[in-house]
């Protein structure tokens, strides 16, 4: 190993690293992700989407991003909103499905989730999250206020948590986690601004019961499977590393929405990693939650 290298850096990677002129794709580069990872968009294979019997169709993987809008779906069924029954089918980004030729006809832009909505004259294609959740909650006029100030206020911090997460996932937890090595500049900058935003939430939780005061809205169930999840030790194993139990009033919230039957069930659609028992790969009727376990914990 060179004088001027880490212990933690790969013979590859220079401690003294000046980015090229023109940047180049190595397509090895990426670590866990590198199968996958391109800097183009488009399909790479021609793959046609399934269709089940639901006017609502979902393509999906349980990831943080895929549970707010199995999340949303299974609390309006626990209404009684019978339209908002759902095919949940699964895409494994780990095996490149994003990029099937359906899919993209869906999504151009090739992430998780992805919906279409079949029960318009011309079927209705959405995609990104919180678009997706905006349409279903006035689609069904439930979990979105009405009045002008407090819709502002939820939609406020569903868009706060859209442009926040990438500093969670892609920022902490990839560097943290997944990276091929580790830096420890990178997963500073990314700790200090996870650390930061469970701040955020924990003060304002520290005056009201959910996110946008006493009801419970689309803005708690698009924080909850990131935030709740860090704050519950769920994602990235890193709970002690981030110390989450200081931050007692976002726990309280994540345990609060963690014991509704609704989220248990929205937890476990398109879940394809840890316990075997607690994953629904596909979704397709409200039979498929037959002996579900506690999520709760």
């Amino acid at each position: 190993m060179s004088q001027d290298q880490s212990p933690d850096l790969p013979p590859n990677q220079p401690a003294d690293y000046t980015p090229p002129a023109v940047w180049q794709w190595r397509q090895g580069n990426g670590g866990r992700f590198a199968n996958i990872n391109r800097p183009m968009a488009g399909a790479t294979h021609e793959r046609d989407l399934p269709v089940g019997r639901h006017p609502l169709q979902l393509y999906s993987l349980g990831t943080p991003n895929g549970q707010k809008v199995t999340i949303l779906l299974e609390e309006l069924l626990e209404l009684g909103h019978t339209g908002a029954d759902y095919d949940a089918w699964l895409i494994n980004i780990g095996e490149g499905q994003q990029f099937g030729s359906g899919f993209v006809a869906v999504n151009p832009n090739s992430k998780i989730p992805a919906l279409l909505d079949r029960s318009e004259a011309t079927p209705v294609r959405l995609f990104e999250s919180g678009a997706i959740m905006v349409y279903l909650a006035e689609k069904f006029a439930a979990f979105l206020p009405t009045e002008r100030a407090a819709r502002a206020e939820c939609l406020s911090w569903l868009f706060w948590q859209m442009g926040s997460a990438p500093f969670v996932g892609g920022g902490f937890g990839h560097f943290y986690a997944y990276a091929p090595f580790k830096i420890e500049y990178a997963i500073d900058r990314y700790a200090m601004e996870t650390k930061r935003q469970m701040d955020v939430l924990n003060r304002l939780l520290a005056e009201q019961r959910y996110i946008c005061g006493d009801h419970y809205t689309v803005a708690d169930m698009a924080i909850w499977p990131w935030y709740g999840g860090m704050a519950k030790g769920l994602l990235y194993n890193a709970g002690e590393f981030l110390q989450v139990h200081e931050y007692t009033h976002l726990v309280r919230w994540a345990d609060e929405l963690a014991a509704r039957p609704a989220v248990q069930r929205g937890r476990r659609v398109n879940k394809v990693s840890g316990d075997p028992a607690l994953q629904l790969r596909e979704r397709h009727d409200s039979r498929d939650f037959d002996a579900a376990p506690d999520l709760s914990t």
